[in-house]
Order: structure tokens, then sequence, then C-alpha cells
């Protein structure tokens, strides 16, 4: 089948075929969970327009992945960069806790793994793509200039090869090569916290015994139990608000005070940024039963937990994982999200 001979019908199912895909290119670009997804709905709306001027000299991929590159280039020129919480303050002792919004646009966004990594029956290559959206990693790329994440992510992360590149961006190999080469040294010498995560794909019998004991100790506020779990330099992070906490003492500390009336919580498991998470749930007094909370995903390196990011943005985090808005007093759990 041609360009000329595709109908409406075919080439919805062509371009769709290709949409998880370039989802997740676009979602390492902008850090966005959202805003990749408005940028796929673009290069779709772009392909279906100017598809009778492709010519088939490259494959269809090739030619959504150029255009979904101009798309994310164009909406990187505004200069913001999304980030953690580690990246904007220092570390805040729990003595001087205080919850301060920064807007949406700021922060780094988490992204169910379903909507992101193609599914595969290549262990390999399920690997490499969950360690692609990890959190740290996609810190580190927010780090780079455009087209340098650009390279990195087409290079290293989707295997291109350099002449593949050169072509895509309109530049030479040697151009390629070059900004590949800066984007390897950027990422080496400032290493993100979470880098060091490992989380088996599926998880081991270690990790997941591990996850058990989070939920039960998390479920029962039994702070002495998570203690157990964290390692003594976990992180702890809250965005929207910037403040971000290290250290056992600091976390559980903070949970007994300004995080008490999460006491009580129900734990849902998501998959999200190729890292084990959950939905939580708190008590909803005016209800009787359990109001969105977080979406929170766990860093897990050498048998303890060292990174602990609760998402608290719901109306927006958990119509995207495919989470109900509310859960009866009696429902002790629900089936997991996308």
């Amino acid at each position: 089948m041609t360009n000329g001979t595709a109908t409406p019908a075919d080439l919805d199912t062509r371009l769709e075929a290709h949409r998880t895909e370039l989802t997740g290119y676009c979602y390492r670009m902008l850090g966005s969970s959202f805003e990749a997804e408005d940028a796929v709905q673009d290069t779709m709306i772009r392909a279906w327009r100017s598809y009778d001027k492709f010519e088939g000299r490259s494959s269809l991929r090739s030619w959504l992945y150029r255009i979904a590159t101009n798309v994310c280039l164009d909406m990187l020129t505004a200069g913001n960069k999304r980030a953690r919480p580690m990246d904007l303050t220092e570390s805040t002792p729990l003595a001087q806790a205080a919850l301060s919004p920064r807007p949406d646009n700021t922060w780094l966004e988490p992204m169910p793994d379903a909507r992101v990594l193609p599914t595969t029956d290549d262990p390999a290559e399920a690997a490499i793509g969950k360690e692609s959206v990890r959190l740290a990693f996609m810190a580190a790329l927010q780090k780079l200039p455009a087209k340098q994440r650009a390279v990195l992510i087409l290079r290293e992360v989707l295997a291109w090869k350099a002449s593949e590149v050169a072509e895509l961006l309109g530049t030479s190999v040697a151009s390629v090569n070059s900004a590949l080469q800066r984007a390897r040294a950027t990422l080496a010498e400032r290493p993100e916290p979470g880098a060091e995560a490992a989380v088996s794909d599926p998880l081991d019998a270690d990790q997941q015994k591990l996850l058990d004991r989070y939920v039960a100790a998390f479920e029962g506020y039994d702070m002495t139990a998570l203690t157990a779990l964290l390692h003594e330099d976990a992180v702890m992070t809250m965005p929207p608000f910037d403040l971000w906490l290290t250290g056992v003492s600091d976390i559980t500390g903070f949970m007994t005070t300004l995080g008490a009336p999460c006491a009580g919580s129900r734990l849902v498991p998501v998959q999200v940024n190729g890292l084990p998470g959950f939905a939580q749930y708190k008590p909803d007094p005016e209800t009787g039963g359990f109001t969105p909370w977080a979406v929170q995903v766990l860093e897990i390196s050498d048998g303890r937990i060292t990174g602990f990011h609760c998402f608290l943005d719901t109306k927006r985090w958990f119509p995207l994982f495919g989470l109900p808005l509310h859960l009866e007093a009696e429902t002790d759990q629900v089936q997991e999200g996308v």
C-alpha cells in the first residue's frame, strides 16, 4: 500500500501503531506526561495533513519521529526544564519543613509504563525501556540542551544509527557524534539522586518481599517497620511542594507530624516510570471511604528503599493511571491501573 492509496481508516491504523513509542520519546524529551501526549497528538495531526507529501524515502516510523522531534524542539524553545525538588533547593531539616508549592510546569511528572513502553517479548529491550523512563534518568535528560537530549535518546535509548539521527536532524554524522559525547559527559559529571536504583524486571523475590513489607508498614503507619525498610540516606519528595527530606528520622518524623492525616491509608500498586509504585488513598472522614492523595514512586537499591517520591496532584494523576477517584470503606483493594 502506498501513501497514494491509503484510506483514512488505513492511515489512522498505521499512525496509531506508533503512538505508544512516540509518547515515550516525547515524554523523555519534555519531562511532562500531558505535554508528551499533546506533542504526539500534534505529530499525528501534522502527519495526517502532510501525508500526501510523504514520498516514502524513509520509513513511516522515521518520518513520524522527525515530526515529533520538531514538535518537541518547538515546545522547548521557551527554555523550561522540568525538575525534581532536589534540583531546585537544598534538603530541608524537619524542624524547618514548610509546604511551598510551585507551578505545575516546574516539575518532572510521573507517567504510567503502559503509555510509554511498547509491549515486547525481548526481556533486554523491556529492561532498557524501563531504565530509560526512571525518574533519575528523566531528571538527567532535562539538564541537557534540547538537541543533545534528542541525540542521546535516539542513539542510546532507541538504538538509532548516527547516520539515521543525522538525517532526522538535518545535520552531519560528526555533529551527532559530538553532541552524543557532550551529552554523555554532562550526565557523567552530574549523577542524579536515585541513579543507583536497581529494580529487576520482573521483580525478584526479595524485591517483592520488600514491597509487601512496605505496604504493610505504610498501611499500618508503623514507623518502626518503615524505618527498617528505608536506607539511612533515603530521600522523600512531594511535588508540587519544593520541600524534600533526607534520612529516616526526618522522613518518619514528617509522616507522624505534617503527614499524620495519611495514617490508615490504602495503597494500590501501579507501574510507573519503570519502577514499583502505588496509588495512595487516605481516609476521607466525610464519606467514610478513601480519597486519592498521591502517586508514590519507589526507588530501591541493595534491598532498601532509597527514594520515596509522592506526586500529590491527584486530580491529574489518578485519571491518567486509570484509577478511581474514590474507594469505598469496605474496599480493601482495587484492580491495578494502567
